[in-house]
């Protein structure tokens, strides 16, 4: 078509050219795909609650204190079918407990405090002496069970119907009794999950009151391998206090003690201890209170905790469940602050079911650390002394299981609510400040823990100052953790708790530093070699904040110790090993063999080297040679994927040590591996379901992989910020941080293989972002396909840096 001039009348009087080119249709540019409107209808709390994913599917709030979610049984009182109480296919109820940790290996965890049972019948004998739960307890159908962020239904065989709602302090509960029947509330004050000291009740008719306490912790106490009978967990640290209220007068009360049930009662008190079995079998404490149901089949109560006091408790309750207060409205404020949580990061273009494992990962994760201050800004510290909250911070946290936590959890935490990662910093230096000093590996709300290996803690608050947290003292807990890994503590020599639960921290420090690795032989701790990967990585972290934060000197000194790895890898055999004060090596190895190292074997730990990518590489003889023996780690001899568990010679989703090497493949030139290994975990190792978790979730570590995973892009090394890119399973996703920052990520498919990438329109020939990118923003855009594009992001120039 030939070009056309036309003049045209301006708007001012004067002419306006305007040339014409060929008639072209135009045509609409395409809608964006549209965002998850209400995150929180995708949520499934039962997704986790088999497989041993020891999730539970009760009620709670976004960092909740309160947490309640039946307590089974498999028909021993002292003892439960899941670390954290609740096992899907084991559909017998003892009582309805108001604390939780999420994902907790052990069995019991911890927690489960104050099982309350709606008990159909007479309470006419001690529910502690029916030790097999035969009579006290009561079976269900999945059938009559519900759950949603927030609130929990069931309606139990015995008639009997429990909805549960909560605030973060408080809940608020009504039971339905069969019209007619014999309706009781048991209070069974002193059966936690791992007993208890002591457990006190008393029962007020004229002002309808239940309250009382239990005094109890022993976190992991039973473990085998966490010293026996000299576990230094196996102790009291923090008492839980209850108060609850009802719209009913009470028709009858009772209480009990061991074997003694006393009808009227209105006091009793004593504990369980913490054995099991016939060593704890029909001890305890507790008490009931009964309602006519002749015309009122319906009793509402509020209750309210707290880990400071009685008075604490009633002002948690009153202030947060008032009198007005409904199970709806309770249930449907919890639901708006998790929709608001779960909306910091929104997805569009997935699948219903990637969807949905995507947001009950996202709720997985941000349950836990949870708030541990009265709403008056008191709270339990380390030291079991009552402390009141810094002027400025918003909440006191607890529970960190720092082993697990740093390598995916925190990051996520950190990129969605860089606020309250700094009231959890403020909380983890003021817990050690309390502790003498000592950063503990894992606590239980404020109390140490000692489980697990190598200093956590540092590579947590290096990671929240590298993704841009500043809101706490970042000065004095930098100069903090460098003593504890500097300076000897008294209980660094100590066995206590070995192998799995050792009391010190930094073991052995003096001999570590002198050796520049964990000797296995004298270490005081749970393995050498994996003590001193975990060091090496910590150390480092702490040198990136150094170095990020002005601290020249305080860099150089740390950097090399990022590299004592090294020392423990045996080139005789190319694997991570436990080596000896002598120099010598242990004697037998293998790949598969676990001595030396915690929960994982060498060929799992051999791999934990995330800020050393192309020194290991060097090690193994140079990049390709990497690559293979990494292609050998997730497949089997025959090729075949073998990345579900079972095998110590290949990955296993299940557990910590290795998760991050999927995305070692980044770094050895090979992207496209990590982005087809990536999506064969997220596909076949995760889904929908109860058994929708390859493993325990470890307070939402294991969902936080998941997260990154569906995103496209996962923390390359803790104390960094840096990420490294895989492919999303969403054509669109866009994170809103608290501090204001925005993250977008646009997919043309959801392919697996990523055929180029866009940051902020320009050509991104790397495989990795910066730290810019989380701390400024920005907007990643991928090109994906259905084969691998095999030169991407390959050259050496661009693959991620190390140091």
């Amino acid at each position: 078509m030939s070009r056309v001039r036309r003049v045209v009348a301006g708007a001012a009087g004067g002419l306006l050219v305007v040339t014409m080119g060929p008639v072209v249709r135009a045509e609409a540019a395409p809608a964006p795909v549209p965002l998850v409107g209400n995150p929180v209808s995708y949520v499934d709390p039962f997704i986790g609650t088999t497989r041993g994913g020891n999730t539970w599917p009760g009620a709670t709030r976004p960092f909740g204190m309160m947490a309640w979610s039946p307590t089974n049984t498999n028909g021993d009182q002292t003892n439960a079918p899941a670390a954290n109480g609740y096992e899907y296919n084991a559909t017998k109820v003892r009582g309805f407990s108001l604390t939780h940790v999420n994902g907790a290996g052990c069995a019991p965890g911890a927690a489960g405090d104050i099982p309350i049972l709606p008990y159909v019948g007479n309470v006419d004998s001690s529910p502690t002496a029916d030790t097999k739960d035969a009579k006290y307890a009561s079976t269900f159908s999945h059938a009559n069970e519900t759950a949603s962020p927030g609130r929990y239904t069931v309606t139990l065989d015995s008639g009997a119907r429990t909805d549960l709602a909560v605030n973060t302090r408080a809940g608020i509960a009504d039971f339905t009794f069969p019209a007619g029947s014999a309706a009781n509330l048991l209070f069974r004050t002193s059966n936690s999950l791992n007993g208890s000291e002591n457990a006190d009740i008393e029962i007020d008719s004229s002002a309808r009151t239940v309250k009382g306490s239990v005094l109890t912790g022993s976190f992991c106490g039973r473990r085998g391998n966490g010293g026996g009978a000299n576990n230094p967990d196996r102790r009291s640290y923090y008492r839980l206090y209850f108060s609850a209220t009802f719209d009913r007068d009470f028709a009858s009360t009772g209480t009990w003690h061991d074997a003694t049930v006393t009808p009227g009662g209105t006091a009793a008190s004593g504990g369980e201890g913490y054995l099991t079995g016939a060593d704890r079998a029909g001890r305890g404490s507790g008490g009931w209170v009964g309602f006519d149901t002749g015309s009122d089949t319906d009793v509402r109560m509020r209750i309210g905790i707290s880990y400071v006091s009685l008075d604490g408790a009633v002002a948690n309750r009153d202030a947060e469940i008032p009198a007005t207060a409904t199970v709806d409205s309770v249930a449907g404020a919890t639901r708006e602050a998790w929709n608001t949580e779960l909306s910091r990061i929104r997805v569009g273009g997935g699948t219903e079911a990637r969807t949905t494992a995507f947001y009950t990962s996202v709720y997985h994760a941000l349950m836990q650390p949870q708030i541990m201050n009265d709403l008056d800004g008191r709270y339990l510290g380390s030291d079991l002394q009552v402390h009141s909250a810094r002027p400025g911070q918003k909440a006191v946290y607890g529970t960190f299981s720092g082993w697990d936590q740093y390598r995916a959890q925190i990051q996520l935490l950190a990129i969605l609510r860089p606020d309250v990662a700094g009231d959890m910093a403020t909380s983890m230096l003021d817990f050690a400040t309390q502790n003498k000093g000592i950063w503990d590996r894992w606590l239980h709300l404020g109390a140490p823990a000692h489980v697990m290996t190598g200093d956590p803690a540092a590579p947590t608050l290096a990671t929240y100052y590298a993704m841009g947290v500043r809101n706490f003292d970042t000065g004095a807990a930098l100069d903090s953790l460098v003593k504890q890994a500097t300076v000897q503590n008294p209980d660094a020599l100590s066995d206590a708790g070995c192998p799995g639960q050792c009391l010190g921290q930094r073991p052995t420090l003096n001999t570590y530093l002198a050796l520049k690795y964990a000797a296995n032989d004298i270490c005081h701790c749970w393995g050498g070699a994996a003590e001193t990967l975990e060091n090496s990585l910590a150390d480092f972290s702490l040198a990136m904040w150094a170095k990020s934060s002005g601290r020249k000197d305080l860099y150089r000194q740390l950097l090399p110790r990022g590299d004592y790895w090294k020392n423990t890898y045996n080139p005789a055999v190319g694997y991570q090993a436990a080596r000896k004060a002598d120099g010598s090596w242990q004697p037998g190895f293998t790949p598969s063999t676990d001595v030396g190292f915690a929960q994982g074997s060498s060929a799992t730990y051999t791999w934990m080297v995330p800020q050393d990518v192309s020194g290991l590489a060097t090690l193994m003889g140079g990049r390709p040679a990497a690559a293979a023996r990494l292609d050998g780690f997730f497949h089997d001899e025959n090729g075949n994927w073998a990345v579900l568990g079972g095998n110590a010679l290949r990955y296993d989703p299940t557990n910590e040590p290795g998760i991050h090497a999927p995305w070692l493949y980044n770094g050895l030139a090979q992207p496209w591996k990590t982005q087809e290994t990536v999506r064969q975990i997220l596909d076949t190792a995760y889904g929908t379901g109860p058994a929708g978790l390859p493993g325990n979730d470890d307070l939402g570590t294991m969902s936080a992989w998941y997260v990154f995973a569906a995103i496209g892009m996962f923390p390359q090394v803790p104390g960094r910020a840096e990420m490294l890119l895989g492919s999303p399973v969403f054509t669109r996703v866009e994170i809103e941080r608290s501090n204001g920052v925005r993250l977008t990520v646009n997919a043309t498919s959801t392919d697996t293989y990523v055929q180029s990438v866009k940051l902020n329109n320009s050509t991104l020939r790397r495989s990795w972002l910066p730290e810019s990118f989380l701390q400024r923003g920005g907007a990643v855009s991928f090109t994906l396909g259905s084969s691998a594009n095999q030169t991407w992001a390959t050259a050496t120039k661009d693959l991620p840096e190390d140091h």
